[in-house]
């Protein structure tokens, strides 16, 4: 009966996960698929770049969300005790759940983001300081690079240094998924690399310029 119930709650979280708010906004406010502009890509960058930043904003608050409220769902299932090992693993199961959903929605036809900013909430509820560090690496590469790519392949990185190193986690589940989602992180942003690259990537201050739509 537990592992049923575990089940339904990693389908939970996977299906929250799965929730396209950047297609959603775009198609009920804006009468278009994101996934046709820009990048191409379902996520919070691309609605910046395409729908401007009050719509940015919403998606990227909403994604971030998303692995937050999936990670949390350990605790209000109160299956395994925490803090533990058993506990953080539970978390971690969930929150990827909810990263796989935000990647493959099976609401959009399983075309979705990178998993950035769903992959933020699922750090901040369970390693905050070393998040907050990695944001701290976003903000400066952006700022010094000028690629929102960049910024969050670094930040990615970061993570793994941060819950290793500078704020050590007890929890060796933890520094294992840490590794593993920045390993995520670049290789989902494989075609960014691409067009850093060739010079033709989009940069971080044109998110913020007014958008001309037809």
């Amino acid at each position: 009966m537990t592992a049923f119930y575990y089940g339904l709650l990693i389908l939970a979280a996977y299906l929250i996960g799965s929730i396209p708010s950047s297609i959603w906004v775009g198609k009920i406010f804006f009468h278009l698929d994101i996934r046709e502009h820009g990048s191409g890509n379902a996520g919070a960058a691309n609605t910046f770049r395409v729908l401007g930043w009050k719509a940015g904003v919403t998606v990227l608050l909403f994604d971030v969300f998303k692995g937050w409220i999936s990670v949390r769902l350990a605790t209000y299932a109160n299956i395994v005790p925490g803090p533990s090992e058993a506990f953080m693993t539970q978390q971690l199961i969930l929150g990827t759940a909810a990263a796989i959903g935000h990647i493959f929605p099976v609401y959009a036809r399983f075309k979705g983001g990178k998993g950035v900013a769903t992959f933020l909430g699922v750090a901040l509820a369970i390693a905050p300081w070393a998040t907050l560090i990695s944001i701290g690496t976003f903000l400066i590469i952006v700022f010094v690079f000028n690629y929102v790519s960049l910024g969050s392949m670094s930040a990615g990185a970061m993570f793994p240094v941060s819950v290793w190193l500078i704020v050590p986690s007890p929890f060796l589940s933890l520094k294992i998924f840490a590794i593993l989602v920045a390993g995520l992180l670049i290789w989902t942003h494989r075609s960014n690399i691409r067009r850093i690259i060739r010079g033709e990537e989009s940069h971080a201050s044109d998110l913020f310029k007014k958008k001309k739509r037809a």
